[in-house]
């Protein structure tokens, strides 16, 4: 089997624009969370979000183009082409044949999808726009990135709700490491921050309508942000070749179903998902020195999750920092894995554990060093990622500092 380094890395969200400005928020411990720009807004009881400031897509993009990205897909390639140039890769010939795109999103074009509702429904008009299905497809994004890129391998799009990204992140990884491919082009994107993408997150009854306060005894629920992470994949021998700078090293993944409810997520199906990891990466619990938590700031989330760990890692949890980068940044749903992915990279490459910002007031019940409001210098070998979803769909990455 072969080792999986990244060698590439993107992104586009409420901190930043790229991949710098993103750490550089993460280190400061600053908040993307505000208040939401869009139209109608002011018939929501929620509104905050996670949304991405200063963004005008006709800087990113020509008329064209845009008849035929969503958001979700401007996202994407956005941090497609941050990853792909930092990696120094050109896709031609062999590579190109065999190298994919495996992306995560749950929602797909939700923009479009609103825009088109409202232009049959409140308008009256009998006609829409004849890319409309193009441009909403969950597949967009990917298809998109493998027509620019000249990605010709395995391509497609995994819809797992809030497990997405490191669900499509995990199969990624299991396609370099089994030899399929020495590439793959991967991650994930989400943009539902528009009237009716929030107002269906309402009905749950799992918003907040001040701010994201993962683990703090205060909290009162998860806050929706929007953007995108990308990386590239890349078999080590092949990066190490052609002299690539390596980011961090994926060891291992695991997937697993709670098998029990459609929104309460389960402890023993969370745990089984870290334990599986680490089994698959080949790691002691002791050598796990981070963990970002799926830590949406829910009451169900916050306690089964860290009830999870602590079944897993038992006297050790004491030892772990473990912290959510959502606070910050809010919950991306399908793009949530890949954005908080670079808070592991960051830890690993950096050494700078991202900080649980909003962190008010201990609870008994998540009793877990969740690195509260300032992050920390930490020297750290192994992180975890963990992606836990409606559905009960949970998927855990395990990366390895390189070195």
């Amino acid at each position: 089997m072969k080792r999986v380094v990244i060698t590439g890395a993107g992104t586009i969200n409420s901190l930043g624009q790229t991949v710098p400005e993103t750490f550089e928020a993460m280190r400061e411990g600053r908040c993307g969370i505000g208040e939401l720009e869009f139209r109608d807004v002011d018939r929501l009881s929620i509104k905050i979000g996670g949304q991405v400031k200063g963004y005008d897509p006709e800087v990113r993009f020509n008329r064209q183009q845009l008849a035929l990205y969503d958001r979700f897909t401007q996202f994407t390639l956005i941090a497609a082409r941050e990853a792909i140039g930092q990696s120094g890769l050109e896709f031609s010939g062999e590579l190109a044949a065999r190298a994919g795109v495996i992306l995560g999103n749950s929602g797909g074009g939700m923009t479009t999808l609103d825009d088109n509702y409202r232009t049959v429904y409140e308008d009256g008009k009998n006609r829409v726009h004849p890319f409309v299905v193009p441009k909403l497809m969950n597949n967009a994004a990917a298809s998109h990135v493998s027509m620019e890129f000249n990605l010709k391998g395995p391509s497609f799009t995994v819809a797992t709700a809030c497990a997405s990204s490191n669900h499509a992140m995990a199969q990624a990884f299991q396609m370099v490491h089994g030899g399929l491919t020495p590439v793959m082009v991967t991650g994930g994107s989400e943009s539902m921050l528009c009237f009716g993408g929030v107002k269906a997150w309402e009905g749950l009854r799992v918003m907040s309508k001040d701010g994201c306060r993962p683990f703090s005894a205060n909290r009162n629920g998860m806050v929706q942000g929007e953007g995108a992470g990308v990386f590239v994949f890349e078999e080590y021998e092949h990066a190490r070749a052609r002299g690539a700078e390596i980011l961090a090293e994926v060891a291992g993944y695991a997937m697993s179903s709670d098998a029990s409810d459609i929104v309460m997520p389960s402890k023993q199906g969370a745990a089984r998902a870290i334990r599986g990891a680490l089994q698959d990466a080949r790691m002691d619990l002791s050598e796990v020195g981070y963990i970002n938590a799926h830590g949406t700031g829910t009451a169900a989330n916050d306690k089964t999750e860290s009830a999870a760990v602590a079944d897993v890692f038992g006297a050790h949890a004491d030892n772990l920092m473990i912290s959510s980068t959502k606070s910050m940044h809010g919950h991306l749903i399908g793009g949530t894995g890949a954005v908080e992915l670079l808070a592991c990279i960051m830890a690993l490459r950096d050494g700078v554990i991202a900080p649980t910002i909003n962190y008010d007031e201990p609870d008994p019940e998540c009793a877990l060093d969740v690195v509260p409001n300032e992050a920390r210098e930490a020297k750290v070998d192994v992180a975890l990622s963990n992606a836990f979803a409606f559905g009960g769909l949970n998927a855990v990455l395990a990366l390895r500092r390189f070195s």
